[in-house]
């Protein structure tokens, strides 16, 4: 999807025209994919607009960059303090924002650890990941594995991960699918390229655990702490991949995804209504939607109001 500019980018503490956020060719991270960075979604309200999850994502953002030993020169209530100048700042929303800490100009090799620290965050309009959002995607098992948890660590928001996902999703999409799901080294239900994954069977939710070397998703949680919350029994355990065909429902999550229903996988209809999407999909998803568009109430504590007046907000 083209990226639209905004007007500012912050950069290490300060913010700076959209055109000035530029990094060397010899940059750390162009050469060894060494960067950790988060993605979230600020929502239109009734009321202006509201970040969701703000702190859980730049706590994920620290503990992505404490894995790969990049010490971030920024606090928690400095990081999510940032996001918040910068999207009153480019007054747009809705928008995706992008936190991104990276290893920049300075040395080459593949020992990091003199490579300077450079953190950065942008924001920009953006629409649903999915097109046929409401009515499920059609998926397939990719051929790609997910890593091997002693290769590379799964709990990390990694930009150099990303390198298995795009493998994922560009099959995928040549083969006419919408997205591709991974399996682990074992041989069990993964996630997708950039999602996590549910199924229901018999009123049970089920998905793969962090050992699955699945992303700890914020999105996922929610989810899971949604459906606490209306009493679903939930299972988290290593799932086969046929137990796909023969679900009742299954869906995907993410910040990019929100909640996406799976209309099929491998061209096998999802359920016993054709692949629409189930009860307890659209029940999850019914509240998921209403808490971050305020039409239902922040139970949770998820989001973080900003001062973008809706008359000013950018359609996407």
């Amino acid at each position: 999807m083209p990226i639209q500019p905004t007007a500012n980018i912050w950069r290490n503490g300060e913010l700076i025209a959209w055109d000035r956020a530029q990094i060397h060719v010899m940059s750390h991270v162009v050469h060894y994919g060494s960067s950790v960075f988060e993605g979230i979604r600020c929502y239109t309200q009734r009321a202006g607009a509201a970040i969701f999850r703000l702190p859980e994502h730049m706590q994920r953002l620290i503990d992505s960059a404490k894995i790969y030993r990049m010490p971030v020169p920024y606090s928690l209530d400095q990081l999510a303090s940032a996001v918040v100048d910068l999207v009153e700042a480019n007054r747009v929303a809705p928008c995706y924002i992008r936190p991104i800490v990276l290893r920049g100009y300075g040395e080459t090799g593949v020992n990091p650890r003199n490579a300077p620290i450079d953190v950065y965050i942008a924001n920009y309009p953006w629409g649903k990941y999915f097109a046929d959002h409401e009515q499920g995607a059609d998926v397939c098992i990719s051929s790609w594995n997910r890593l091997a948890p002693n290769t590379m660590p799964s709990l990390a928001k990694a930009g150099a991960n990303y390198m298995n996902s795009q493998l994922i999703r560009m099959e995928a999409d040549i083969n006419g699918y919408a997205e591709g799901i991974a399996l682990d080294v074992n041989g069990y239900l993964s996630e997708g390229s950039g999602e996590n994954l549910f199924l229901v069977r018999g009123g049970t939710l089920y998905t793969t655990p962090l050992a699955n070397s699945v992303l700890n998703g914020i999105t996922r949680d929610a989810i899971l702490t949604l459906a606490r919350h209306f009493g679903i029994p939930i299972v988290e355990q290593a799932l086969p991949r046929e137990l796909l065909y023969i679900c009742d429902e299954a869906f995907f999550t993410g910040t990019a995804a929100e909640v996406t229903p799976l209309r099929s996988v491998d061209r096998i209809l999802i359920g016993k209504d054709a692949g629409r999407p189930g009860p307890i999909t659209r029940q999850l998803a019914q509240e998921f939607f209403g808490i971050v568009n305020g039409t239902v109430p922040d139970r949770f504590n998820w989001l973080t109001h900003v001062n973008v007046p809706v008359t000013e907000a950018v359609s996407v």
